[in-house]
């Protein structure tokens, strides 16, 4: 099988629209995580801010010493392309963003290409981890962060996890606060360019404390949900959780209640 390109590992936690308290429900294994499972490492958040950005994200000095892995992996020579099916076309006048399920007002979101550059961005620097055992390292996303997109479309009381989908029927579920942590974003650029198509273009999720297959791309559509339920590769034997510094890569690690059985 072949797996998602990239999982990232946030770096620093900017400020967020949404307060997480209202999303971590106590006693949840997410409000006893680390900042939606892993420690700020390696990096930072750049920046904030509204409409449409185009400008490379500063940058720190490299550091003198090698990054810090997660178990198993390793850096490679170039950033690999993997994922499943083919590479969906862009057509921008039709194409649209939905927010549907459980949503507190009871109604479906939307968004066109247009309207949806007007959210507010951010700049996060993180890591990925594939759970193919690569890591890339200090990649500067730009986009809109996760947390956004819950204050502009609000959940229900009662959500518990969201399932991310895109082109072709791909899916991946998240926990709430691991959707909602401040690192989370659907990014539209890497490095100050644009996504190009086998990486996500024009729209991708990225997910700092997840391994790669919960950096959905070709996003279309964030479902909320009321209970947890797999995705594509979670029902395929891979990780529900999927913690990178956990080394959570599939279903046969998984202890009591960390995924809905497999059916």
């Amino acid at each position: 099988m072949r797996h998602p390109d990239a999982s990232a590992r946030q770096i620093s936690v900017p400020e967020t629209s949404v307060s997480l308290s209202g999303l971590i429900r106590p006693g949840s294994p997410a409000a006893g995580r680390r900042g939606g499972g892993s420690a700020p490492r390696g990096g930072r958040q750049v920046s904030r801010g509204g409409g449409r950005a185009s400008q490379a994200a500063s940058r720190t000095p490299a550091a003198a010493s090698e990054p810090e892995l997660p178990p198993g992996q390793y850096i490679p020579a170039a950033w690999p392309v993997l994922h499943y099916g083919p590479v969906p076309t862009f057509h921008p006048d039709t194409w649209d963003l939905r927010v549907l399920g459980a949503t507190a007002s009871g109604s479906e979101h939307r968004w066109s290409w247009d309207e949806l550059a007007h959210l507010p961005r951010c700049q996060v620097v993180a890591d990925f981890h594939c759970v193919t055992k690569f890591t890339v390292p200090g990649i500067a996303w730009e986009g809109i962060a996760a947390a956004e997109l819950l204050r502009a479309a609000p959940p229900d009381a009662a959500v518990t996890h969201v399932m991310v989908w895109a082109d072709f029927g791909y899916s991946a579920n998240l926990a709430i606060a691991d959707f909602a942590a401040d690192g989370t974003l659907f990014a539209t650029h890497r490095e100050g360019e644009e996504l190009t198509p086998e990486h996500g273009y024009p729209l991708r999720l990225v997910v700092p404390s997840r391994y790669a297959w919960k950096s959905v791309k070709w996003v279309r559509a964030v479902e909320y949900l009321t209970k947890d339920r797999r995705g594509f590769w979670e029902e395929r034997g891979y990780h529900n959780t999927a913690d990178p510094w956990r080394e959570q890569r599939y279903s046969y690690q998984e202890r009591p209640g960390e995924g809905p059985p497999l059916e």
